[in-house]
């Protein structure tokens, strides 16, 4: 069970409270709660939460942390909740300097969260919404059977990417009631009317009844001729909700999940910045207020193995950290605006410095303002690509190796936009929902440069299928063709659509 804060950690938050305070962080109030090793993994299970719906894949991700830790791989530090209040999670076995730089870190977390506007429309009262969800998807349950639940959150779980990412910022349909009633009696007025020379002719060459049944004609062409859904529909779940043939149980637990989807979307969004802007402020906390000249080695030494670059896959706190520091500096200095872009000569940017002492604020703008995308495609310099040694890679088949691929700064700067665009996986979209008039499912892979995955597409067609009952169908784009891919509940079938893209 969680334990109560010990004095000396309740005195050190208050400590760490007041120098983010006076820093200018301005976050949620923090709920502090310390577990062991195996409490931390069971929670971290939950994604953080302690109590979420029933299901097998958080005994399998238990399973996994705790192996992970046992065998010395990796290790928990803490976690923090997007919730007002925030809840955040101690380690009980962490060193007392690895709880300074915890709390330093999570003091940041929670300044990005109230202030950054990729969270303004999350739900703040997350965690007591988990649990209801819980208990609802429990009952479900006790009453249908747990097998019979498990496979219907199995089948969501897999559409977990299918949601519009951008709607809580966007409006992308606009429908002005009044045109559209407008354009709707011009189109019935319009019927067809027989010619007459005479005015007084006309109630007879065209009666009532006749012009009745041309209203109806024309109005039953009309809905023939509407597409369904009218416009695109990014979030397929939504779609899924308003139209598939649910039960009423099945159709909570998709609005619960989808929910629940929507609420860590702004995480995924923002991965980079959030991970940078804690790293940032853990760093220059301890440097500046907080650190005691006898946790250096220690400090050091836990901040190293937060940012530093390992494997082959991209460290978001080591990007976000050394950006949010040089946008700092560059503002500090005045490397900015159309004088400082259109110097040419390399020595005087060398020493270019206005000594503006912008950076803190405009770090503080990039962290309300920004999101993963903008961040990078504004900030992500020539520059700054060199110095911190950026390069794009790839899997060499002869090989059998990964193998670096360019340094030029476009590709590098083109392959990072494209892993973060919609979070690097592929945009798609409800096109038709009754298509070729048979209750169908068409849905259209929108390329933006991600390419679709073959295997994950054909999984995803037959989840789709079976929420929707219908045949389903994807479009999408191979090798500069065209391609449909379809399943009807019993076979994957694959057909060219057109030759060019």
């Amino acid at each position: 069970m969680p334990k109560v804060l010990p004095r000396d950690l309740a005195d050190l938050q208050g400590v760490v409270d007041e120098a983010a305070r006076v820093e200018g962080l301005n976050g949620f109030r923090t709920i502090y709660e310390v577990l062991d090793f195996d409490e931390m993994n069971m929670v971290a299970a939950f994604g953080g939460f302690p109590v979420r719906y029933p299901h097998w894949k958080w005994g399998m991700e238990y399973e996994r942390l705790s192996k992970t830790y046992e065998y010395g791989l990796s290790k928990i530090y803490e976690m923090v909740i997007n919730n007002d209040p925030c809840y955040a999670y101690l380690l009980e076995s962490n060193s007392f300097v690895d709880q300074k730089l915890v709390m330093c870190h999570v003091a940041g977390h929670s300044d990005f969260f109230k202030n950054n506007y990729a969270f303004q429309y999350t739900n703040r009262r997350m965690i007591d919404e988990m649990a209801n969800h819980a208990t609802r998807v429990r009952r479900y349950a006790d009453w249908y059977g747990v097998d019979e639940v498990e496979n219907f959150i199995d089948k969501v779980l897999c559409l977990e990417n299918l949601i519009d990412r951008h709607a809580p910022y966007i409006v992308r349909t606009r429908k002005d009631r009044d045109t559209d009633e407008g354009e709707r009696a011009a189109k019935v007025d319009s019927v067809r009317r027989m010619p007459t020379d005479k005015e007084y002719m006309e109630r007879y060459v065209n009666p009532d009844q006749y012009m009745e049944s041309e209203r109806e004609r024309v109005q039953k062409e009309e809905k023939k001729q509407k597409t369904f859904p009218a416009e695109p529909a990014r979030d397929v779940l939504q779609f899924l909700v308003g139209y598939a043939p649910l039960k009423r149980w099945q159709r909570d637990i998709l609005e619960i999940l989808r929910d629940e989807f929507y609420y860590f979307a702004p995480q995924a969004m923002t991965k980079i910045m959030n991970e940078g802007w804690a790293s940032y402020w853990h760093a220059h906390l301890m440097t500046k207020k907080l650190m005691l000249p006898s946790e250096l080695l220690d400090f050091a030494d836990r901040h190293s193995g937060v940012v530093a670059q390992t494997g082959k896959s991209l460290n978001p706190y080591k990007l976000g950290v050394e950006l949010f520091r040089d946008i700092e500096e560059r503002w500090n200095r005045g490397c900015f605006g159309p004088e400082w872009e259109h110097c040419s000569n390399m020595a005087e940017k060398q020493a270019w410095d206005k000594k503006l002492g912008q950076g803190r604020q405009k770090i503080f703008d990039v962290r309300k303002h920004y999101s993963d995308v903008t961040f990078i495609d504004e900030f992500f310099t020539l520059d700054f690509c060199k110095r911190n040694g950026f390069f794009t890679y790839g899997f060499d088949k002869k090989k059998q190796d990964f193998v670096i691929e360019s340094r030029e700064f476009k590709e590098v700067k083109k392959k990072l936009l494209a892993s973060l665009t919609n979070s690097g996986s592929p945009v798609i979209c409800v096109t038709d929902g009754n298509f070729e008039n048979r209750a169908e499912l068409l849905l259209e892979h929108r390329h933006d440069g991600v390419d679709l995955d073959f295997a994950y597409a054909r999984d995803t067609l037959r989840n789709l299928q079976y929420i929707w009952t219908r045949p389903v169908h994807l479009l999408t784009h191979f090798e500069e063709r065209q391609v449909m891919l379809s399943f009807d509940g019993e076979a994957l079938k694959e057909r060219p659509v057109g030759r060019q893209v």
